[in-house]
C-alpha cells in the first residue's frame, strides 16, 4: 500500500510532460503560421523583389517631400 501512495504522489516526470505540452503547442502554432503564409504567398499576383520594393519607397519618400 505505501508503494502505491507513493507512486500517486510521484511529479518528477510532471515538469518533462508540460515542456512537452508547450512545445507541442508552439509547433502547431508555427505551423499554422506557416501554412497561412504559404497561402498567402502563392494567391499574390504580384511578384516580390526586393529592389522593386526599395525603389517604390524612395519614389514614394520623394513624391512626398516635393508636395510639402
Amino acid at each position: 500500500m505505501k508503494s502505491m501512495k507513493k507512486f500517486i504522489n510521484e511529479e518528477s516526470g510532471q515538469g518533462a510532460a508540460e515542456y512537452i505540452l508547450l512545445f507541442g503547442g508552439v509547433i502547431v502554432i508555427a505551423l499554422l503560421a506557416l501554412t497561412i503564409y504559404r497561402s498567402y504567398m502563392e494567391t499574390s499576383d504580384k511578384s516580390l523583389k526586393a529592389k522593386d520594393d526599395i525603389i517604390d519607397v524612395r519614389n514614394t519618400i520623394l513624391d512626398n517631400r516635393t508636395h510639402v
